[in-house]
């Protein structure tokens, strides 16, 4: 059986790819499922990592739920309204939760449409880069549903309120440069250099001691609910470690001597 989502590592950086071209990458099934809880898992275990890049084989990023499933009432679309909303609850709704509290800085590398719980999957992560062929729609609505896995949520905090409410209730798709326009995404890029582009910003944050990088995560995170007081109480809290850890010594050193430090997340 084809492998849901490839994991590759080089050096301090993952990718993740959807490898589901054939379905242009649905999010829909068990397999599907664990396996990004198991990919999520495996990175913040893993001190060495330092950055992820998610992207889509072929030409697609993700497609969203599969509408065929949908119709024919198959996988998690099957059963009564109480087992449906469970299907969600231990099944899609676990990916925006892992993937938004993965601990190292996250990159959406969109190769192509993003639709629904693909459109949704990308505002998981940190940072959006887009080819110039990606698309982005909010579009469960023009299939009689609601947005189910987090949307509603994570869209207005990308692009504000009117915008994430228009892109909701219309359905519509916008393009790569409207999305760039409506911050989106931060760059597009030729669709054959989208990869290339990808890693080489993850190399330039994966240079950076490995702790801050979590820590750094973890403050914007809690950054978007926390009060400020609260805020500053932790950053220093994290300060206080960041200046015990040898890394920081070897980032001073670095800095006077005009070098690339040598990290070793200590």
């Amino acid at each position: 059986m084809t492998e849901a989502l490839l994991y590759k590592q080089d050096g301090g950086v993952v990718t993740l790819t959807i490898n589901r071209p054939e379905e242009r990458n649905a999010l829909s099934g068990d397999d599907i499922f664990d396996a990004f809880l198991g990919a999520a898992d495996r990175i913040n275990k893993d001190n060495s990592v330092r950055c992820v890049i998610l992207t889509g084989a072929g030409k697609a990023f993700s497609a969203g739920g599969n509408v065929k499933h949908m119709r024919d009432k198959d996988g998690m679309f099957a059963g009564s309204p109480a087992e449906i909303r469970q299907s969600y609850r231990h099944g899609i709704q676990k990916i925006p939760l892992a993937f938004y509290n993965l601990e190292v800085p996250t990159i959406a590398a969109v190769n192509g449409p993003a639709v629904g719980a693909g459109c949704d999957l990308a505002c998981m992560c940190d940072i959006r880069i887009a080819g110039k062929s990606a698309r982005f729609a909010e579009s469960f609505v023009k299939l009689g549903i609601i947005p189910g896995d987090g949307g509603a949520w994570f869209l207005p905090r990308m692009i504000g309120r009117s915008r994430a409410a228009e892109m909701t209730f219309t359905g519509e798709m916008i393009d790569a440069a409207t999305a760039l326009d409506w911050g989106l995404v931060s760059n597009v890029l030729e669709d054959d250099y989208l990869m290339t582009a990808a890693n080489d910003l993850a190399r330039r944050i994966a240079v950076n001691p490995p702790h801050s990088l979590r820590m750094a995560k973890k403050l914007l995170r809690e950054g978007e609910h926390m009060r400020l007081d609260s805020l500053l109480e932790m950053s220093a809290a994290f300060q206080a470690l960041s200046h015990h850890a040898k890394d920081h010594g070897e980032a001073i050193n670095a800095f006077f001597e005009k070098r690339e430090g040598n990290f070793k997340g200590e």
